[in-house]
Parts: structure tokens; sequence; C-alpha cells
């Protein structure tokens, strides 16, 4: 399975990330804001990462940038994790480099396929 930085804000949430991700397998640190998030990046460069948009002090757009800026990060896929659902919100973190979407409220089966599909994997994680 997938080493996955989650960082996301709400504790309530990132426990609930921590649980699904974990049932499936997969390794999870998790961040509870944009500073911590982007140096456990860098302790430890994750397979994948879940980043919420409304974060305090930096937005998750300002995360997104900053992976996408940065030679080390671009090839790690980022998948956004937002309650958001516009059209504007989802095409504008496509042309920041984002690789998919799980929306809050989140339903497992999709999150779990968006993290295969992020990763190039077929089918769904069980």
């Amino acid at each position: 399975m997938a080493a996955i930085l989650v960082i996301e804000d709400d504790p309530s949430f990132r426990d609930l990330l921590d649980l699904h991700l974990r049932s499936a397998g997969h390794k999870v640190r998790a961040a509870a804001d944009p500073e911590e998030g982007l140096r456990s990046f860098l302790e430890e460069v994750p397979e994948v990462v879940l980043l919420d948009l409304d974060l305090p002090y930096l937005s998750g757009f300002e995360v997104l940038s900053a992976l996408r800026a940065d030679d080390a990060s671009q090839k790690v896929p980022v998948i956004v994790v937002t309650g958001r659902a516009d059209d504007e919100t989802y095409d504008r973190c496509r042309k920041m480099g984002a690789n998919g979407f799980a929306s809050k409220p989140l339903k497992r089966e999709e999150l779990l396929g968006a993290i295969d599909a992020a990763l190039g994997r077929k089918g769904r994680t069980p």
C-alpha cells in the first residue's frame, strides 16, 4: 500500500481519514496545519498527499503551489479533499497540478478510488 501524508486541520476529519486509510492498509502521517505538512513532506516524501483547501496560515492552494514549485515534490500526486463543490475550485486545482479530488462529506470508496487513480492503479483499493 501507499505512504500517505494528510494535511487537514479538522481533528475529527483527520481521524476519519486516518481510519479509512489504515483500514485499507496504507501508512499514514497526519499534519494539522500547512507548516507541519510541508515540514513532514520534506522529512519523508510520501507517495500521495491528501490536502484540505481551507487551512490556517496558508491556504491549500498555497500549499499545492509550493509542492508543484519544487522538483522533488512535483511528481508526488496530490488529492484535494474539500467541501467546495464548485467548478471554479476544481478547475483552479487541476491547473495548479492536483491529481484528484475527494468531496466532503467523504465517501470511503471515492477516497480510495482517487488514491488508486493518482497512483496509476487499476481497480479500487479494497
